[in-house]
């Protein structure tokens, strides 16, 4: 058996765990709650947002409530995958239900807002490791040649969660209260937590090296600058701010410098938090360098387009979200659907293939979004991207798993995410540059054509037109605004297009690595499998 990089101790001569079916569907089924609490917060709120931060006086300083989340996620990925590794999955992985329940309550429960966005964080403290470990808990459980039909539900939970968040954030809102938003996660992570102490037979260890600490420093500052700076950029008016501003200015060369040492720090440390040797094989960077492009690509495009559908078919934020179902039942069903065919077959390598091909086909096609297309059509379009999207997420997370060493699936599935979040974080801000630079301008030149005793009707500026105004205007000006989006909006995705073939020329050199049959807890003489 190969020697443990991370440095940990052996098992035990006698496995300690044996991996039945029935043991092995009852861990999942704890899994799939877990990831749910996660991937359920992250688009929860965004409907109840207006009016969350009205009751707590924040509404200008409302970005935080997202930052908040996605920043504690952010930081916390690679802690999860490396200390997994060094001591097992099982008290980490009850620690961030804990946690990630626990905040929950705080953030259901608080007066204020800044109590709103320390609780927030708080839970993408918890959140992060329930997306890593979940992963990284089936790597150990189930052998990459069966992996994938687990992966696949896996894949699809993301694309149910993102269409259910929205719902019920929106119900809640409108017909109990907002707290609800965060209160019902109370329930689940309980029961969540429940599953996880019975179900959850993972073996612990201990490791004799030494932590990373100035790794840790390092990553947190560089990763808590990208996020900072991402977000900040992507925002308009007196939330964001522009690159003639020095404290952005300062925040940038401090990030810099993070990351600079954070590199000398791994290359130098006896146990790095992500040791940068796993970039030498050549299937984990180019899995990771096609989730990074996924990360970019994806999350635009959804940070935006319900935007535009509620100033093109003037639906609430909650109707929105609903018209983005066609697209997540597009994830839903190849996601399902490749994991199976991977199970069955034992090849992977065409699915990030033609899903990166589907889905620069379905952004080149956005590009032709006006005014004027029909809802039908819309959905049609999106579900193309789905489709795409669904190929390619959980098979690259399976290539990485398949191709690094059985004590290092937590630190690589870490990894892969992790870049993927960064990825997200820089797509949506350069993405939102771009589009919000050219709304600008075609708005200023509708509301240039606007005659002085009509300029009443426009309640603001073109900086602060709503959803509601734009129903309210009369023609032309209407249509004029709905143009001025679509006109912003669909050549923007042209910026898309170039950055998925990429992805796509990157997975045409992904080598197939053939599955193994050993799951990760019997690779490291942890556990067996059942006859």
């Amino acid at each position: 058996m190969t020697a443990p990089p991370g440095g940990a101790a052996p098992a035990d001569a006698a496995p300690t765990v044996v991996l039945s079916r029935k043991l092995i569907w009852t861990i999942f089924g704890a899994l799939m709650a877990s990831m749910f609490l996660a991937s359920l917060d992250q688009s929860i709120v965004g409907t109840a947002l207006p009016t969350i931060v009205g009751e707590l006086s924040g509404v200008e300083h409302q970005a935080w409530v997202v930052t908040a989340y996605i920043l504690g996620v952010a930081i916390v990925m690679p802690l999860y995958g490396k200390f997994g590794d060094l001591y097992g999955r099982r008290v980490p992985f009850l620690i961030a239900i804990a946690l990630f329940t626990v905040a929950s309550a705080g953030a259901g429960f608080t007066q204020s807002f800044g109590g709103l966005v320390f609780w927030r964080g708080m839970q993408g403290l918890g959140g992060g490791g329930l997306m890593i470990l979940s992963q990284a808990i089936i790597a150990d459980i189930v052998p990459a040649r069966e992996r994938g039909k687990y992966m696949g539900p896996m894949g699809a939970l993301f694309g149910i969660s993102a269409v259910l968040g929205p719902l019920l954030g929106g119900l809640f809102t409108d017909h109990a209260d907002w707290r609800w938003c965060f209160w019902l996660n109370i329930p689940i992570g309980i029961a969540a937590f429940v599953a996880a102490v019975l179900a959850l037979k993972l073996p612990s260890h201990r490791s004799r090296r030494p932590v990373d600490i100035a790794g840790i420093l390092t990553m947190a500052v560089g990763t808590a600058g990208l996020v900072l700076t991402t977000s900040w950029t992507s925002l308009s008016g007196e939330s964001g701010y522009d690159w003639s501003d020095t404290r952005l200015l300062g925040l940038v060369a401090v990030t810099a410098v993070a990351i600079a040492a954070f590199i000398v720090v791994e290359l130098r440390a006896t146990e790095p938090l992500i040791p940068l040797r796993l970039f030498a094989n050549r299937t984990f960077l180019i899995a990771t360098s096609i989730g990074f492009v996924i990360g970019m690509g994806m999350f635009a495009a959804l940070s935006f387009l319900p935007t535009f559908l509620q100033m093109s078919t003037g639906a609430g934020v909650t109707e929105s979200g609903l018209l983005m179902i066609p697209m997540m039942a597009g994830v839903m069903l190849t996601a399902i659907a490749s994991g199976g065919l991977i199970t069955k077959t034992g090849r992977y390598k065409i699915y990030p293939i033609v899903g990166m091909a589907i889905a620069a086909a379905a952004v080149a096609w956005l590009t032709t979004l006006t005014g004027d297309t029909s809802t039908v059509q819309f959905g049609v379009m999106i579900f193309v991207l789905g489709v795409g999207l669904g190929l390619v997420m959980q098979p690259v997370v399976l290539a990485v798993q398949n191709a690094v060493d059985p004590h290092e699936i937590g630190t690589a599935t870490s990894s892969n995410n992790f870049f993927r979040e960064i990825g997200a974080s820089l797509g949506v801000a350069l993405f939102g540059t771009i589009f919000t630079g050219r709304l600008s301008d075609r708005l200023t030149d509708v509301f240039a054509t606007v005659p002085p005793e009509a300029a009443g009707q426009l309640e603001g500026s073109a900086e602060s037109i709503t959803p509601q105004a734009v129903q309210n205007l009369p023609e032309p000006l209407h249509s004029g605004v709905i143009d001025a989006y679509a006109d912003a909006l669909a050549p923007a995705f042209w910026y898309l297009v170039p950055l998925l073939l990429i992805g796509f020329v990157l997975a045409l050199f992904l080598r197939e690595v053939k599955l193994g049959n050993e799951a990760g807890m019997v690779a490291r003489g942890e556990a067996v499998m059942a006859d």
